[in-house]
């Protein structure tokens, strides 16, 4: 149904208008909670807490509406942050530090794509091992030691705001791909691909849709910035480990499907996982903020969250469906034949 033909009471049952609802009662709470949720240093150090998930969530947005995932992603930061310690101490230049970490970070990806398009394993379970796996070469590479010393004009970028705003660059660098990937995803043939693909991957080839190289290259984009990530963080914290970026991919995941990506794929909006982003960080922030509530609760709201976003859909999809089969019902058999039986019936002669 386009836009403008959508009653009121239509446009507030968008997903989108539900996730804005729920922003407007976090930062309530949050004022609440702390007097300090609402200032400009708040929204810089929040901002800055979500800025690899923000930027991890860009082409996982475009995974799951090709009805895949990439559970790996948070280890791949992980390496590019572990070798990005290990070749600065080898003594090459930063600036090509850069370029190799992103390529790590795509020859991760390509091994998902490849083990999932050409072997045709399920994404799901692959991206669980390559979690693992990519996580132990982190440390393979270098160890439990860390590396600190990298140039303080980079770091001060990573870690500063742009200009004389509350806004952080790393924020900026995010708010570049995302334009990037909402014109590729909702303004492109290929973002079309993708969506086909979710929707019906088998009619989408009968098509001549190239869905193993679609997929296969989806894969590498999300290793890519994935390893972006990684440089991102070890910038920002100074710091290039292995043990970065633990449990991120739940953040990220949680992040497109609250957004209103489809799990099984073939629907969402990259508006919808910014919103997500934004609900996300603002309850981060609330939460540490308080003194009197544990920060173990941020696990539980975020895994709440993902529940609640796979689950209330589905209840709509099915009182919808149950709603339509029962109006379906309705005009088949409008009436219902009565039969007086207040006098015996006559026989046939």
């Amino acid at each position: 149904m386009p836009a403008e033909s959508r009653t009121l009471p239509q446009r507030l049952m968008r997903w989108e208008t539900l996730i804005l609802g729920l922003i407007v009662v976090a930062w309530i709470v949050g004022a609440g909670l702390s007097g300090d949720f609402l200032s400009a240093d708040s929204f810089t150090t929040a901002s800055l807490d979500l800025s690899e998930v923000a930027l991890m969530a860009l082409p996982m947005a475009l995974l799951v509406v090709a009805a895949e995932i990439d559970l790996s992603v948070a280890s791949i930061l992980a390496l590019s942050s572990a070798c990005m310690g290990e070749l600065w101490n080898s003594g090459q230049t930063i600036e090509i530090i850069f370029l190799e970490c992103i390529l790590i970070g795509a020859a991760c990806g390509a091994i998902n794509g490849f083990l999932v398009t050409r072997l045709g394993l399920p994404s799901l379970a692959v991206t669980i091992g390559t979690l693992s796996l990519f996580r132990g070469l982190a440390f393979v590479v270098i160890g439990d030691q860390s590396v600190t010393d990298f140039p303080a004009t980079w770091t001060d970028r990573a870690f500063g705001n742009f200009g004389s705003t509350a806004i952080p660059n790393t924020m900026v660098l995010f708010g570049v791909l995302a334009v990037v990937f909402a014109v590729l995803l909702h303004g492109t043939g290929f973002g079309r691909k993708i969506f086909a693909i979710g929707a019906n991957e088998e009619a989408a080839r009968f098509s001549g849709v190239r869905v193993k190289r679609i997929k296969f290259w989806l894969f590498v984009l999300s290793g890519a910035i994935a390893g972006l990530a990684g440089v991102v963080i070890s910038l920002r914290n100074s710091t290039a480990a292995a043990n970065v970026g633990t449990g991120f991919e739940l953040t990220v995941v949680t992040a497109v499907v609250l957004g209103g990506v489809s799990i099984f794929g073939g629907k969402g909006s990259l508006g919808g996982v910014i919103l997500a982003l934004v609900l996300l960080g603002s309850i981060n922030k609330a939460l540490t903020l308080s003194d009197s509530i544990s920060s173990y609760w941020i696990q539980i709201v975020t895994g709440t969250l993902l529940i609640g976003s796979v689950l209330v859909p589905n209840l709509a999809v099915r009182a919808r469906e149950a709603r339509a089969h029962s109006f379906h019902g309705r005009r088949q058999w409008p009436w219902r034949t009565r039969v007086d039986t207040s006098r015996p019936q006559e026989e046939n002669a």
